[in-house]
């Protein structure tokens, strides 16, 4: 009895740990004074204001012009990667998978550094850059959440579609795509949160004059923060949750 209640009061502190700094964001996105120490009021202000400010709303529409984007273009390219992949013989499957891992469990600041030394040979930074760093960022998550899709397929399925004179694509369409999707969609929504949480890597490929919301809110440091970004984080951190729901 003992031992399952310390094993309950130790899970609940480690979500304690893990959720009271957002539970502490979110309450002072409702503080009507700036202070981060002295509650001021109830108020809903810093949400009317947040989209009033232009600074953070052109920074709002390009992270989610870049988070979609990216995501939209890491779903398609990882998908027809794990194809590709599921293809392979057994080695050079082993092979490829080991190469998906890389990315993610490379430093952050390696990754960033590396893309930024690629692109300033061959292109200025700016918003391509930062998209294709992002779509390199959520490109191994879809691919391993695709493939176990995959390794699950009978394939025996599809052949018989095609015995059955079904066309290559067709079978494709109407026999493996319904049972991959779900790993296409969880994929996704890796690749958007990814994209969307991401500064190491927007801040060394963004260029000069774009900001995402990671990046103003690090720029904002140095002067404090404005309670509007308070209210901001909040519905973004409420939009993941319900992406993630």
């Amino acid at each position: 009895m003992v031992k399952k209640a310390a094993s309950r009061i130790y899970l609940a502190l480690i979500f304690l740990f893990l959720y009271l700094p957002i539970l502490v964001l979110i309450v002072l996105s409702f503080n009507n004074s700036k202070s981060r120490v002295v509650w001021g009021g109830f108020t809903l202000k810093w949400y009317a204001e947040c989209f009033k400010n232009e600074t953070i709303t052109n920074a709002f529409v390009t992270t989610i012009q870049i988070t979609l984007a990216a995501a939209i273009i890491s779903t398609l390219l990882g998908t027809l990667a794990a194809i590709g992949i599921s293809a392979m013989k057994k080695k050079n499957k082993a092979i490829m998978l080991g190469a998906t891992n890389i990315p993610l469990l490379n430093a952050d600041i390696v990754t960033g550094v590396a893309i930024m030394l690629l692109f300033v040979h061959f292109m200025s930074l700016g918003f391509t850059s930062m998209l294709i760093a992002h779509v390199t960022l959520g490109l191994p998550y879809v691919i391993l959440n695709v493939m176990p899709r995959f390794q699950q397929l009978d394939k025996n399925v599809y052949e018989a579609a095609q015995d059955l004179g079904a066309s290559a694509v067709y079978a494709f369409v109407k026999v493996v795509l319904p049972e991959i999707i779900p790993g296409i969609v969880s994929g996704f929504f890796f690749a958007f949160t990814v994209s969307m949480d991401d500064f190491v890597v927007t801040y060394f490929t963004k260029g000069a004059g774009i900001n995402t919301i990671s990046t103003m809110l690090y720029q904002q440091l140095r002067r404090g923060i404005n309670p509007q970004m308070y209210a901001l984080s909040t519905l973004l951190f409420l939009t993941i949750l319900i992406l993630l729901g």
